[in-house]
């Protein structure tokens, strides 16, 4: 077993206020395939996340609604959680960054960089609302763009352009708050000491860990030379308290990360087998890997390496960064009812239609992926329904009815099995290499193939003409064959659709699958009766979907 790898995954924490939506499934469906593939293939692969609980807009939020922010935190991550498991995202923790874990270690990393002296105060000048009485974090400031002039841009960079500032650049500065233009106050800020990592920065982008796109476009930061970043809050504020500071508090987007490690910190405390160190020391041989969107590339893949350095935590062994989501070539929309909701689609239909037409788009590219709704109805029916499904229900009527649900003992076309099974290695590969889109193509050309060989041999034809058992014995054979066929492609799809394969092992009789099933058969084996395994999308359905996420607009705006 010493080949056996040790594997920590965690896809980017979801914020603590709001609903999950399909632009988040995204990533959470690349890592879960990803996850459930190193599963199979019996690594010892761990995956964690968390809500990320922390900041102003929470505690905004639990304010307006008249209640804590510990309870808003708690009913959102009840939610959350629903939404992830009905999508089978199998999480082997999920956790809080507000948890006595993360408070444990956040305070430790920012204690180790205070010491080292990677921590500074300065005095800044920041935007603060006089009638909330607080700073505004810069998702509640919107202005004109101090570099093109573009309005209602918000107070850290500009969607026109894509120019970064200060918010006290932001010319015609307003409070999204209240409404009211905020002033400008001076406060004394902590900074972590970011230009003293350029060097082991520099050296960790060209390292191979993250794409190419990503790494290059990080350089870019070099150019006009890293800038501490701020990582202090004023009161009021939700989330740690500051040691030696009171009334300030850690800027969200430093206890976030941690939160990775606080959760796998709760999985480790409650396992006999787990020990965070082994995952998470400098010298760990584990490997750790990060799945997260485009937007947030610049903490993932500055802030927080040079914070785990800094604090004596081993690098991420990779970066995986995704593009974004849309809905019909266009940004996911609520007036059009593109911005739907996880609880939305699972009211209209199944999850793994989703999980499946994500896959068969995903790449190890950092590229945009678009849902084309026609596409996605055309894609569900014909290669799930009319290909795969199909290939087991047409076989296995006549198993059923003609050989009391009896496998034969041989196959009638070896060479075909041998060639199915033999892609494998390839699928793998690509499962590996994030490459979804490779492993559901090559999958869907061995269905294909098993499909055209039952047309060709035309099982219906055969039995009806049998007059021997010998020639009844051949279609035994043939749908033998058949169902060898589809019981290696249901394999190779079982990182994407788990139920319905769990359904399709209860079929043919068979213990869990794993990837070494591979160069297994199910020669001899008595199946059980074959039940539907997944129904046609009706577009009917799709519409319903939309019109119910313009209600959830409705309902939101009162």
């Amino acid at each position: 077993m010493s080949d056996v790898r040790k594997i920590l995954v965690t896809s980017a924490l979801p914020y603590a206020n709001g609903a999950i939506h399909l632009g988040h499934l995204l990533e959470y469906i690349q890592t879960d395939i990803w996850v459930r593939f190193q599963k199979l293939n019996a690594n010892q692969c761990h995956y964690v996340c968390a809500d990320d609980a922390h900041g102003t807009a929470i505690m905004l939020r639990a304010k307006k609604l008249g209640i804590e922010p510990d309870a808003l935190i708690a009913a959102v991550k009840k939610e959350h959680e629903a939404d992830f498991s009905d999508f089978l995202i199998n999480f082997d923790h999920f956790h809080s960054t507000h948890s006595p874990e993360n408070h444990a270690l956040a305070t430790q990393i920012y204690q180790r960089h205070r010491d080292k002296g990677f921590i500074v105060e300065r005095e800044i000048t920041q935007l603060y609302d006089e009638e909330a009485g607080l700073f505004l974090a810069d998702r509640f400031v919107k202005g004109e763009c101090p570099k093109c002039g573009a309005a209602d841009q918000y107070g850290d960079n500009c969607e026109h352009c894509s120019s970064t500032y200060a918010a006290t650049e932001l010319v015609n500065p307003i409070s999204t708050y209240t409404g009211s233009t905020p002033t400008q106050k001076p406060s004394t800020q902590l900074f972590f000491d970011l230009p003293q990592f350029e060097g082991m920065l520099k050296e960790w982008l060209q390292s191979g860990r993250l794409q190419s796109q990503v790494s290059n476009k990080l350089l870019e930061w070099f150019e006009d030379g890293l800038q501490q970043w701020d990582i202090s809050r004023e009161a009021p504020y939700f989330g740690f308290e500051i040691p030696d500071y009171p009334g300030k508090y850690f800027y969200v987007w430093l206890d976030a990360p941690i939160g990775y490690m606080a959760s796998f910190q709760h999985l480790c405390d409650n396992s006999e087998d787990l020990t965070f160190g082994d995952y998470w020391s400098a010298d760990s041989t584990a490997e750790l890997y990060h799945f997260i969107g485009k937007d947030i590339i610049n903490f993932h893949g500055l802030f927080w390496p040079a914070m785990l350095d800094g604090a004596g935590y081993r690098q991420p062994t990779a970066i995986f960064a995704h593009g974004f989501l849309t809905v019909n070539g266009q940004k996911m929309s609520k007036s059009r009812g593109t911005f739907i909701k996880a609880r939305t689609y699972l009211k209209h239909l199944q999850p793994e239609y989703l999980r499946y037409y994500f896959a068969s788009k995903l790449t190890s590219k950092v590229d945009d992926l678009d849902l084309n709704l026609d596409d996605f109805v055309a894609k569900v029916n014909s290669d799930l329904i009319n290909k795969w499904v199909n290939l087991a229900s047409r076989c296995a009527k006549f198993i059923n009815k003609q050989f009391d649900n009896q496998l034969s003992d041989s196959f009638d076309r070896a060479e075909l099995v041998n060639q199915t099974a033999a892609a494998a290695p390839d699928i793998a590969a690509a499962y590996e290499a994030r490459e979804f889109s490779k492993a559901v193509r090559d999958t869907m050309g061995l269905v294909d193939l098993a499909n055209q060989y039952i047309d060709e041999v035309e099982p219906w034809v055969k039995i009806k003409q049998a007059e021997s058992d010998e020639a009844k014995q051949e279609v035994q054979q043939i749908c033998t064959t058949g169902l060898e066929l589809f019981r290696l492609a249901s394999l190779y799809l079982k990182p994407i659709l788990p139920n319905v394969v769990a359904q399709v092992e209860n079929f043919l009789n068979l213990s869990s699958l794993t990837w070494k099933d591979a160069e297994q058969n199910i020669l001899g084996q008595k199946i059980t009766k074959f039940k539907p395994l997944m129904k046609r999308i009706d577009a009917a359905v799709i519409e319903a979907m939309l019109e119910s996420s313009k209600e959830d607009l409705k309902a939101e705006q009162g």
